[in-house]
């Protein structure tokens, strides 16, 4: 396993009592929850969309990125998500990382200091570069897309 040294800092560093960095849960986690960096509890009612400080910014070597992924127990629980899962943090950017969250579910979510809301993976980056084709190639699936294997093995059109 590949370990990257990623420079962090608190946006305000007065503001982080009572918070920590991000941290992997298991030894073998691809994720490090983050927390809510909140002042005051936030409702985030069913149907909202809320931007969620973390207080934390980053400098990522070029050639990674940081997704921002939905937590699975809040997700499946609460019905609470990342709205643009997943998120992306760009080597690039300085600024706070903040959590859009979205709540999917049927009852209010309150959203406290210090809450594990979210998860960061850090993750390689490659670029396209674009090559113009006359021909792609042929494939089994072909152009087949949305849904075209269907839910079961019955759904699925013979060729």
């Amino acid at each position: 396993m590949q370990v990257v040294p990623v420079a962090v800092q608190w946006v305000d560093p007065a503001a982080a009592e009572g918070l920590s960095l991000p941290e992997y849960a298991t030894e073998w986690a691809s994720g490090m929850d983050v927390c809510a960096a909140v002042h005051e509890p936030l409702l985030l009612n069913p149907g909202a969309i809320l931007l969620v400080p973390s207080n934390l910014a980053v400098a990522l070597p070029q050639g990674f990125e940081i997704q921002v992924r939905p937590r699975s127990g809040l997700a499946v629980k609460r019905g609470v998500t990342v709205v643009n899962a997943p998120g992306t943090i760009d080597a690039d950017y300085r600024g706070e990382i903040k959590i859009a969250l979205i709540n999917l579910g049927q009852e209010p979510f309150l959203i406290e200091r210090g809450d594990r809301i979210a998860q960061l993976v850090l993750a390689p980056v490659s670029r396209a570069l674009w090559q113009v084709a006359e021909n792609l190639g042929e494939t089994s699936r072909g152009s087949g897309g949305f849904g075209h294997t269907g839910l079961t093995k019955q759904d699925v059109p013979l060729p």
